[in-house]
């Protein structure tokens, strides 16, 4: 298995961070068998481009929220990460608290 769980959407509220916040945040290696998808379905052309990364962030992006890691950006570098064997990405975190009482 590549991920814990292919999901379908953003189970966690809206959080409107920018490409401005998301790079302040320091990258980290997180397993791929720890992530939550947020797509079901990917763009082949996306996955196999040389310059998949050169008009945005090199690394993923991913909300952690209730305990769970959701893959938010990054689907083909995960992808690509597991094609070639590697069982980890770097990715920027954002921490979501749990706004519901």
């Amino acid at each position: 298995m590549i991920f814990k769980r292919v999901g379908d959407g953003k189970p966690y509220p809206d959080h409107d961070t920018g490409l401005r916040a998301w790079s302040e945040l320091p990258p980290r290696q997180i397993r791929l068998d720890e992530l939550v998808t947020t797509k079901r379905t990917l763009n082949l052309e996306t996955l196999l481009a040389d310059d998949s990364t050169f008009y945005g962030d090199l690394f993923a992006h991913v909300v952690e929220w209730r305990g769970e890691l959701y893959l938010e950006d990054g689907l083909h570098r995960a992808l690509r990460a597991a094609l070639q064997q590697r069982p980890v990405i770097h990715a920027r975190v954002l921490l979501l608290p749990d706004t519901e009482a």
